[in-house]
């Protein structure tokens, strides 16, 4: 069967990818690591990886200008990884969160599978379709590495930069993979007469530790401001 396949790549940075010099995709990186774990290679701890940020799927990017200066944030107040491997239900929230791991989202990819006849609704056949989505994070534990743990819906990862950049900035980091490297779950939707499509979600995760987050004029390539882990200025 030969798939449809459609990449929903970061509108704000699309355009500036080819000067600017893309990491190569999250869903290739994954897909080499998966390749590597299913022969039996011992697992990449340790690899630094880099990956370009979906400002697209992002509400919390905001760009504020102030004369000749521009705030760019990146807010992480509810980037939580809801997933088994990330919950804590015994943290103390007054110094931890019950969520451990964050997520900086990636890329989405989405594959048409075809479509099948099918009767829902008696009496009435319909055609249901079939759609898979892939979506990739980096997910990562080490947030507070880059600013203090505070109760503040604006807190997250702030750059300042000219003005004149502001509408072309696009934003990548990097991290060292820690174990288990990545990680996937899968959520489905069966096809309803009102929703005829078989939906299928997998949520893909590149697992390490976040060393740098970076502003990056999306024109030129140029690193506007680069973030840390505070331990590092």
């Amino acid at each position: 069967m030969i798939y449809l396949r459609h990449i929903l790549t970061a509108a704000w940075a699309a355009a500036f990818f080819s000067a600017a010099g893309a990491a190569d995709t999250a869903e290739y990186q994954f897909q080499r690591l998966s390749a590597e774990l299913r022969a039996n290679q011992p697992p990449a701890v340790g690899e630094l990886i880099e990956v370009d940020i979906d400002l697209a799927t992002s509400p919390g990017f905001s760009v504020d200008v102030i004369g000749d200066f521009a705030e760019i944030r990146y807010r992480m107040a509810f980037n939580n990884i809801a997933e088994g491997w990330s919950w804590q239900p015994l943290a103390n929230v007054t110094v931890d969160d019950y969520y451990r791991f964050k997520f900086l989202p990636l890329e989405s990819v989405i594959e048409s599978r075809g479509e099948y006849a099918f009767e829902d609704k008696i009496g009435e056949s319909q055609q249901m379709k079939v759609v898979w989505r892939y979506d990739y994070f980096l997910a990562f534990e080490n947030l507070y590495d880059f600013y203090p743990r505070v109760v503040d819906d604006d807190a997250g990862f702030v750059a300042k930069v000219p003005a004149d950049k502001a509408g072309q900035v696009t934003m990548r980091a990097t991290a060292r993979l820690v174990e288990p490297v990545i990680s996937e779950s899968t959520t489905f939707w069966k096809a309803i007469h009102a929703k005829p499509t078989d939906f299928t979600l997998k949520k893909r995760y590149l697992v390490g530790k976040l060393e740098t987050v970076s502003f990056i004029d999306g024109e030129s390539g140029r690193v506007l401001q680069r973030l840390v882990p505070s331990a590092q200025r």
